[in-house]
């Protein structure tokens, strides 16, 4: 059996092939750009092409097999256009097309589906989960938006990070699903917050077992008060039409006694991190997993790939200390500014930030700028806004012209907010490292380079 990815690039949709390679199938794939994930599918003995073109669905190139004929599955993802050459030959010679969310959700109705949705956390506390489960040797599968993003056991139960973009998660009927939060995001595609509740209340109805929900988070509550459940603090049922009982309610906050447990015990810092923590827990006892093996795993865990990743670095006989974070929303930098400030008080923190999509950028300007202006707060010297990154296939150039780096740095008003470009990071760290303890790169997109660029 073949199968063909389209944006094989992405970190979700490179983790669906890989499931795939490892289930035997003939993998090919396609980006606009090499990249690390390309050459590491590469090595695992995947076709992928850099540039699209028709051709690249017969894979003609490899050299371990030749085959004219097509393929059985064609896969692309959600940021490629419905124009992709690719994918318009693929539905010209009637090619079975699935979005990632689409062949995801076909994987997953042989699992045991845990789903973790919500605006932010859902890599850390899907890897969470994934970590308890392997702990108590349950041998579980898992796709998550991080690296390492797969695994391929042999049990019933399969981990997903489960993706609000474009309403993606719709597409799956968990048999679990955490939800860690909710508020405005991908304003881009949601019309503004009640088309968001719509979508998650609609997915909240679509789960087959269990519901873990932060009590923390307002909209979290708002969609179980939607439910017309009945009243309780801690766990209560959604019953249907008929009366019986379709799914059961956990709920968790940083208010229960094992927060100070796992604040205790978690190697990451943050409030946000012990939620995750709580929200696992949760998940394993819903599984039966003993609490012992939980806070095990759970004081083990060491963090994600570019989740507060932390490295040492000497740089002209200074030792720095580097902090890659992923944070692009409001909410997720004000959580990472917090966890700096747990850890690392008495030291000169530089924060360098490249905001990620123009389209973000302008729904969220006034969240942004509240957000930075309260940098100080958390003991932060310096905040450096370098230039946009711009999603390919996701923005507009309408709102292109209306903002930019300089406009947010503009709007944040404080002396320890500026903007610098990003070619000119490198030559500046350089120049001020007696002013730096730790060097936080944050940002979903490419800035993360800039650590490799030091070294």
């Amino acid at each position: 059996m073949k199968v063909h990815f389209i944006g094989i690039g992405g970190i979700g949709i490179s983790a669906i092939a890989c499931i795939y390679k490892q289930k035997n199938w003939i993998v090919s794939g396609s980006d606009e750009e090499q990249s690390e994930i390309t050459d590491g599918l590469k090595q695992m003995g995947m076709d992928v092409f850099i540039g699209h073109k028709k051709e690249n669905l017969w894979c003609q190139t490899c050299v371990r097999h030749v085959s004219d004929t097509k393929p059985n599955l064609v896969v692309y993802s959600e940021a490629v256009p419905k124009e992709n050459i690719e994918l318009k030959e693929a539905k010209k010679l009637k090619i079975k097309c699935l979005s990632g969310a689409q062949a995801l959700a076909d994987l997953a109705k042989d699992y045991f589906l845990i789903a973790v949705s919500g605006m932010h956390g859902k890599s850390t506390t899907a890897s969470m989960v994934a970590q308890i489960l392997i702990k108590a040797k349950l041998d579980p599968s898992f796709i998550i938006g991080t690296k390492p993003g797969w695994r391929l056991g042999k049990s019933k139960y399969l981990i997903i990070e489960a993706d609000d973009y474009k309403a993606k998660l719709l597409n799956y009927n968990p048999d679990i699903l955490v939800l860690t939060n909710i508020e405005e995001e991908h304003m881009d595609y949601f019309e503004n917050l009640n088309h968001i509740l719509k979508v998650f209340l609609q997915y909240a109805k679509q789960v087959n077992g269990f519901i873990v929900g932060n009590r923390d988070n307002k909209n979290v509550v708002k969609i179980f008060e939607k439910l017309k459940t009945k009243p309780a603090r801690n766990a209560f049922s959604i019953a249907d039409a008929g009366g019986n009982e379709k799914v059961k309610i956990k709920k968790y906050s940083l208010d229960d006694k094992e927060a100070k447990v796992l604040e205790k015990i978690l190697k990451i810092p943050g409030e946000h991190n012990v939620s995750n923590a709580l929200a696992a827990l949760n998940v394993a006892r819903i599984l039966d997993i003993k609490d012992e093996v939980s806070f095990k795993a759970l004081s083990e865990f060491k963090g994600i790939w570019r989740r507060f990743q932390e490295t040492e670095l000497r740089i002209r006989n200074h030792e720095l200390r580097i902090v890659a974070d992923y944070a692009h929303h409001p909410t997720e930098i004000l959580a990472t500014f917090q966890a700096l400030h747990e850890k690392y008080s008495n030291k000169k923190i530089l924060v360098i930030f490249q905001p990620h999509q123009y389209q973000r950028t302008f729904y969220l300007f006034n969240d942004f700028v509240k957000t930075f202006q309260q940098a100080k707060n958390f003991g932060i010297e310096k905040v450096i806004i370098t230039d946009i990154y711009s999603v390919k296939g996701r923005e507009s150039q309408e709102i292109k012209s209306k903002t930019n780096s300089q406009k947010l740095v503009k709007a944040i008003n404080c002396k320890e907010v500026e903007y610098i470009k990003q070619e000119k990071l490198e030559n500046y760290i350089k120049d001020n490292l007696k002013d730096i303890d730790v060097l936080t790169i944050m940002g979903a997109g490419d800035i993360y380079k800039l650590a490799q660029k030091l070294k």
